[in-house]
């Protein structure tokens, strides 16, 4: 018996459905015959790190050799050079800069106000970015706010704030309420790109790119205060393969992750931080961004890694590329696609990688985009205005040139306000800890790994918030660890790990700074210690005395030592800080407890201050000790007390290489 309809729009409806069931019954046609051939440029931004101008915030001047409004420029320029281009950001890119605290913490963006660097990008137009470690810094309520995103968290934002106008993917991190994504995991994105059939015509057909996005595992230790019992985090290669199916089964043209990560060859593990070789091999992932090292990818650096070509930009045979930080340059991937069989396949032998600085030179740099100053200009003059307010007065240059050869000035301050906060605040929770020696440890965050100019430099005169900012780089919390003797050994002993080896006997030119191991990791503690390290002794057998108060520490000898969150929660590898063993966890970050101790002395003098704490062992060498620094800096040497370092030769690009006298 027929169906009755009763009405046409329901006979219409009954025909329509019909039509496309017929429809569906048919074979799908290929949108493009094989043969055809298509070139994408995939760009990346990585560690931006709040950079939107090109500018010193420490020194109020402008630094042409940085800045998201010269990348700008080069991206301009790629999309001028490749008809089809896909923009990414790979994370850390909302803290970093005075700027970025100021709209953080000094006065926290409204929820309809989008952040300085996503209005920059936004002007430019990304079609999608994941988070880096950084971004967990200012804590999971900002960080739902800023970017738009509703979290199901503790203090996270039910609702949807002012955020980037490009999708955010995540796909390592959870909520502990419900076990899902606090960002989505993975998504979809739909391009139109030009093509050319076999015959050499141009046609425009649509591309459709999976992106997915992974944090480093670490994040737990790092950021331990601001994410413990709110998210749980999983291996990049474990969410890789959990969700990459789910991606395959909306049949993408291609896959890009994102990794706010770099390439580590050593054995896996889900807590592995530079997990990118590892990801490389999970199949289904067509090209691969990574990002977290401060590195250039492809690049000298990587030569030699087991199934890298860091010439032409392959991970396991993934294209693959890291573009730097702070927006000195732009991530390129040439990528050649093949209709082949009815779908995209890479043309491995044509794709390449490659880096676009925006100085070629040291005196030639790219000029900014002109569009990007305007839409920051009023948030980047309230930052000037508020790292100017004057907290005190200095007689004493504080610096970290030297750094690493012994001068504690600019480390003394953070040490001596770390332990004046901790002898007040500590009798409060751990009464019973009274009595035990209190110490503290501090790194040079800034020794010259951006350059010429990344160092510490606070020179006599009026000190300002600026100062404090100048001293203490990052954003970090203060924490106090107990530990023993032997533990405070241990810490020291992988300090030390920041310098070479020396030979004495070797008639060459040795290089003093162990290159594969970061100044922000070189603790020096002050207190009552004094340490002396032997170059000339293997690792883990370098601190050849150490004496609190003049007498031997006993490996047994209890310490209460005051450092940051990233460290005291295993920030570093270093041994016996996990976490476990924190006894004071302070609400307060430590650039402010420095700031407000600063502005309690009101004027700081030598005498303030701790001396230094540690000294090379006398080591008499055939050959000269070197290392690199910014030049023209040998008097700060010596107003520092080491007489000991002299000029070897002036690079003329603003560094130099200096000798150190170990015998003296």
């Amino acid at each position: 018996m027929a169906p009755r309809f009763h009405s046409p729009r329901a006979l219409l409806a009954a025909m329509l459905a019909i039509l496309l069931a017929g429809c569906a019954a048919l074979p799908r046609q290929p949108l493009l015959a094989d043969g055809a051939r298509a070139k994408v440029a995939i760009l990346e931004t990585t560690d931006v790190h709040s950079n939107v101008l090109s500018y010193d915030y420490f020194k109020l001047k402008a630094d042409p050799a940085l800045g998201f409004e010269r990348t700008a420029t080069l991206i301009h320029r790629a999309r001028a050079a490749f008809t089809n281009t896909l923009l990414f950001d790979d994370g850390d890119t909302i803290q970093g800069t005075v700027l970025a605290d100021y709209q953080a913490l000094a006065k926290p963006v409204a929820c309809t106000q989008e952040l300085a660097i996503y209005r920059a990008m936004d002007a430019i137009g990304y079609d999608g970015g994941t988070i880096g470690n950084h971004e967990f810094n200012y804590g999971l309520p900002f960080l739902s706010q800023v970017t738009g995103t509703p979290m199901n968290v503790a203090g996270g934002r039910r609702n949807r704030c002012a955020g980037p106008h490009f999708p955010l993917v995540l796909a390592n991190v959870d909520s502990t309420r419900n076990g899902k994504p606090i960002f989505k995991p993975w998504t979809i994105i739909r391009k139109t790109i030009v093509a050319y059939t076999p015959d050499g015509s141009k046609i425009p057909v649509p591309l459709r790119i999976g992106i997915i996005g992974f944090t480093p595992p670490p994040i737990m230790q790092w950021d331990q205060q601001n994410l413990a019992g709110k998210v749980t985090v999983s291996g990049v290669v474990e969410a890789a393969q959990k969700y990459l199916p789910q991606i395959e089964a909306q049949h993408p043209d291609l896959v890009v992750a994102l990794l706010h990560g770099g390439l580590n060859t050593a054995a896996y593990t889900p807590a592995m931080e530079n997990g990118g070789w590892y990801l490389a091999g999970v199949p289904g992932i067509d090209v691969l961004l990574l990002g977290h090292a401060h590195s250039a990818f492809p690049g000298p650096r990587y030569a030699g890694m087991k199934d890298v070509d860091a010439k032409r930009g392959f991970v396991r045979g993934v294209p693959t590329v890291m573009g730097g930080f702070f927006g000195k340059d732009l991530g390129v991937i040439q990528l050649i696609l093949d209709r082949r069989h009815g779908r995209w396949v890479i043309d491995h032998d044509a794709t390449h990688s490659e880096m676009w600085p925006i100085c070629p030179t040291k005196k030639h740099c790219v000029p900014p985009d002109p569009v990007i100053a305007p839409l920051v200009q009023q948030a980047h003059e309230a930052a000037i205005a508020y790292v100017n307010t004057p907290i005190g007065k200095t007689t004493l240059r504080m610096s970290s040139y030297f750094a690493d050869e012994g001068n504690m000035t600019a480390l003394a301050p953070v040490n001596a306000a770390q332990i004046d906060y901790v002898r007040t605040e500590l009798p409060r929770l751990h009464p019973e800890l009274a009595g035990v020696p209190i110490l503290s440890a501090a790194a040079a965050f800034r020794t010259g790994f951006g350059g010429p100019d990344d160092y510490t430099d606070v020179v006599p005169g009026p000190l300002t918030l600026r100062s404090a900012a100048d001293l203490y780089f990052y954003p970090n919390t203060l924490a106090a660890v107990k530990i023993d003797g032997a533990g405070l050994k241990a810490w020291l002993e992988k300090s030390a790990e920041r310098f070479n080896r020396i030979d004495p006997a070797r008639a060459g030119e040795q290089p003093l700074i162990n290159p594969h191991f970061a100044g922000f990791n070189f603790d020096q503690i002050q207190g009552g210690i004094h340490y002396v390290i032997d170059l000339s002794r293997p690792i883990g057998q370098r601190i050849t005395a150490l004496l609190y108060q003049g007498k031997p520490v006993t490996p047994r000898q209890p310490f209460i030592v005051v450092t940051n969150n990233y460290r005291a929660s295993g920030g570093g590898h270093f041994p016996g800080l996990d976490g476990s063993n924190i006894v004071l966890a302070a609400p307060d970050g430590t650039r402010e407890i420095l700031a407000r101790w600063l502005q309690r002395k009101r004027q700081i003098r030598a005498a303030d201050l701790a001396p230094r704490s540690w000294h090379f062992a006398p080591l008499k060498t055939r050959g000269p000790i070197v290392f690199t620094g910014a030049s023209g800096k040998q008097d700060i040497a010596r107003a520092a007390g080491l007489d000991n370092i002299h000029l070897l030769k002036d690079h003329g690009d603003g560094t130099a290489t200096y000798a150190i006298d170990l015998s003296r």
